[in-house]
């Protein structure tokens, strides 16, 4: 198994920075796209970012491009979430999640299904305008 832990949530202003991060333990990252959900209060989750380990390819929901980078450090097993220009639309808990698939071509659909296997225990992010 593979165990997911989110950190890295908090309250900022708009304009502001954060970083999150998914460190994992119990196996590696290498059989597995990271990405990460979020979920704000009333709304579906909402896949926003992917990194593939397969064929290094990088995924952002439309809501974040530009603004998100994802990023990875295989030596400590961790997968990162640089967010900044953060508006209130971005509050939300935010998960980290494994994708047995490999690769982000279809991240973020259907975040019920089993091909996200494992996943972080959210960490929260409030925007404050």
């Amino acid at each position: 198994d593979v165990q997911l832990q989110a950190s890295g949530g908090g309250l900022v202003q708009t304009g502001g920075s954060l970083t999150l991060s998914c460190a994992a333990a119990g196996s590696t990252f290498d059989d597995y796209a990271v990405g990460w959900f979020r979920q704000a209060p009333g709304k579906e989750r909402e896949g926003v970012s992917c990194i593939s380990t397969r064929d290094g390819s990088i995924y952002y929901s439309d809501s974040v491009a530009g603004r998100y980078t994802i990023s990875r450090d295989n030596a400590k097993n961790t997968v990162y979430l640089q967010m900044n220009s953060l508006q209130p639309e971005d509050t939300g808990v935010y998960y980290c999640v494994t994708d047995v698939r490999q690769i982000c071509k279809r991240f973020g659909r259907n975040p019920d299904s089993p091909l996200y296997e494992y996943w972080g225990q959210g960490t929260q992010v409030t925007v404050s305008s």
